[in-house]
């Protein structure tokens, strides 16, 4: 948290352009997509490799399920150690490579706590994308799980992992042309949308591998959309506070901070559905084979749970008011505040040369 504030908060100081920033934000989560496969490469194949499950001609004993518990925790503990290291190494980048520039005074934490929730557009943005997120949270986080034992994809599940978020890497500059085309508000509705029938579809077909790759270069799809549109439009909220208050400056990395937030806590209630979920089923970590209360629990959360967030968010964001014409007139009102700023600083200089 303490990383990704400042980081996301990065982008409203790129430019006042929003076209640049849009930009900016499409390469920025571009690359954090690709982050994102490389950790999921670097975790899935070192895990993957330590998979030792007895086939039915072995037999099941205890010796084999304990070696086969010793050799996860060790392949967890290296590829925890890996991605570490890779994180460290980019936030040194991130802070040796970027200038920090203070222009005002920041608001009080009491001032901007009421003014950012007091903002309708933004508790709109940030309610409504709460539960999409919560929906992919749970698709993600259960989808190893779903593909190990629903499915029975052991030695592949690390691999369709891998092509999701590749595909969500891929297509993101897609996404990006979209909103650029049809508007951000459509392309929220058509891009989380679009996971729906693949979701539904994954529960319901016979378990074929070739299937499961193909949903999930599809789910991949809506996955990039995820990422992309909710850092997109959080900018135009911004504007939009600004255009309503232009005498108030330090509050941008207060929009980013309780967004981030907000996300975060919908990973916690993420985890939290999920480990009650498959505690309650009788789910026992490392063992190779689960009851058939776990396959049916993992459907559940990997389907029926996420679309339901998915259409509750959706018909939040409905409500959502920031427009392509709004946010186009937001814009002009913004230049020309920015104008009458530069020329009242030229004013003064001329005023300070002649005294």
């Amino acid at each position: 948290l303490c990383f990704h504030v400042p980081y996301s908060a990065l982008t409203m100081f790129i430019s006042s352009d929003q076209k640049e920033r849009d930009s900016a934000t499409a390469y920025r989560m571009m690359v954090e997509v690709l982050g994102t496969v490389l950790g999921t490469a670097i975790q899935g194949q070192i895990v993957g490799s330590s998979s030792d499950c007895p086939t039915e001609s072995d037999g099941s004993n205890n010796i084999n399920s304990s070696r086969n518990n010793t050799s996860n925790k060790q392949a967890y503990m290296i590829a925890s150690g890996v991605i570490a290291i890779i994180y460290i190494l980019c936030a040194a980048i991130l802070f040796l490579g970027v200038k920090e520039q203070k222009k005002s005074v920041p608001l009080t934490f009491r001032q901007g706590l009421w003014m950012v929730m007091s903002h309708t557009p933004y508790v709109k943005l940030v309610i409504g994308f709460l539960f999409t997120s919560l929906a992919f949270m749970l698709l993600e986080g259960n989808f190893a799980l779903f593909i190990t034992y629903a499915l029975g994809h052991r030695d592949d599940f690390q691999n369709i992992l891998l092509v999701i978020m590749l595909s969500g890497a891929l297509t993101i500059p897609l996404w990006q042309w979209f909103l650029t085309r049809f508007g951000k508000k459509k392309a929220a509705y058509f891009g989380i949308s679009w996971a729906v029938p693949f979701m539904i579809l994954i529960v319901c077909i016979e378990s074929k591998l070739i299937i499961s790759y193909l949903v999930s270069v599809a789910a991949g799809v809506s996955v990039a959309a995820a990422f992309l549109l909710p850092w997109s439009m959080l900018p135009d909220v911004v504007d939009d506070f600004k255009v309503k208050n232009p005498d108030i400056h330090g509050h941008e990395a207060l929009f980013y901070s309780f967004y981030v937030f907000f996300i975060k806590f919908a990973s916690g209630i993420s985890l939290g559905i999920s480990t009650l979920s498959l505690k309650f089923a009788d789910y026992k970590t490392g063992n190779c084979s689960q009851p058939e209360a776990v396959s049916l629990t993992l459907k559940v959360l990997v389907s029926p749970v996420p679309v339901c967030l998915i259409f509750v968010g959706l018909l939040i964001l409905k409500t959502y008011p920031i427009d392509e014409e709004r946010r186009q007139g937001n814009q002009k009102l913004l230049q020309e505040i920015l104008d009458s700023e530069t020329d009242s600083e030229s004013e003064t200089s001329v005023l300070g040369s002649n005294v």
